[in-house]
């Protein structure tokens, strides 16, 4: 997240959501009418159904091993990712490698910033309607300071592993998917900003919600989420919700990552935090767990922040958070 946000009206996600459920709900109804040629037959279809529908659990095993790839990224080049550096280049490189594999289609998208060049990655799931498109995203870059493996590691597999799921799938999704890695994001959220700037306004109106994760796996965690678009903070809401997991309104970023470029010119934008510099209270403990008057992030901007800054069950509720809102809002 960097240390350095108006929006013209649009269509909330809220109906198309509701959408999505009503949907789902029709099609289990339509199972449960049709005369089907044996017991087993049924159990298939409604198997299939389910299949379609449901959202995957995200490994975090997986979400970790993709962290210990950048931490290694990063030894090997210095002791950081940041941008110009080599350890920026090769984590981008680890990730398009990743995802070229799977079937996405990625593009490489270049920039100048403080006299070197850098990148954005963009992947784009083959189908779904590209009039409707959901969109998931996460800086790639570190501080100069350290491996940046929560900040932003951490989201950078989130995303990484949930397309991944996607492509296992073989998901069909009724909208777009797209997932995005930004560069230069602790200079001021540039790459972003870049690519917003120079999407065609045609393109802009494409998108009907942009998601963010900028820190998903702090070590002493609070879970809030984006208000920005109640659409789909309700979505992130009702996942939490679900699992017992309370949440608060996210502040301490507000306007400091990649979805403000996107909600600066009126695409609706949500997302998910776990904290960084801000310190725990005795109430947050107490709900959360953890240490009341720490960090959430003591690490945040450090040289500490290495694999070992990771509380793996943020990691994990947070990564399957990401696939929900991306199965819900895509109509995966």
């Amino acid at each position: 997240m960097s240390s350095c946000a108006e929006r013209r009206p649009r269509r909330s996600l809220i109906r198309r959501t509701a959408a999505v459920a009503a949907a789902g709900t029709a099609v289990a109804a339509l199972l449960s009418a049709a005369p089907a040629t044996s017991a087993a037959a049924a159990a298939r279809d409604s198997a299939d159904a389910r299949t379609a529908l449901a959202a995957p659990d995200i490994s975090v095993a997986n979400v970790k091993a993709h962290l210990t790839q950048l931490q290694s990224i990063a030894t090997a080049n210095g002791g950081n990712r940041a941008h110009g550096r080599p350890g920026y280049k090769a984590s981008l490189d680890y990730i398009k490698g990743k995802l070229d594999a799977a079937g996405y289609t990625t593009t490489v998208q270049q920039f100048t910033s403080g006299g070197a060049t850098g990148y954005n990655l963009i992947a784009d799931w083959p189908g779904g309607d590209t009039s409707n498109v959901v969109f998931s995203g996460a800086h790639l870059d570190s501080v100069s300071a350290g491996p940046g493996i929560n900040d932003n590691g951490s989201g950078s597999a989130g995303i990484l592993e949930t397309a991944l799921a996607v492509a296992r799938q073989g998901a069909k999704p009724t909208k777009h998917l797209r997932f995005a890695w930004w560069g230069a994001e602790e200079l001021g959220m540039v790459g972003s900003r870049f690519y917003v700037n120079n999407l065609p306004s045609s393109e802009r109106a494409k998108i009907d919600g942009y998601l963010n994760f900028d820190m998903i796996g702090s070590p002493n965690p609070g879970y809030f989420v984006y208000d920005d678009d109640p659409g789909i903070e309700s979505v992130f809401k009702a996942f939490f919700s679900a699992k017992g997991v309370p949440t608060e309104i996210e502040t301490e970023g507000d306007g400091r990552s990649d979805h403000a470029p996107f909600k600066n010119v009126g695409i609706p934008v949500g997302g998910l935090f776990s904290g960084a510099d801000y310190i725990k209270t005795a109430a947050q403990a107490q709900k959360w767990g953890g240490t009341s008057g720490q960090a959430f992030d003591r690490c945040y901007h450090r040289s500490c922040d290495t694999t070992s800054n990771i509380d793996d069950t943020a990691l994990d509720r947070n990564s399957d958070a990401i696939a929900y809102a991306v199965w819900t809002l895509g109509g995966a």
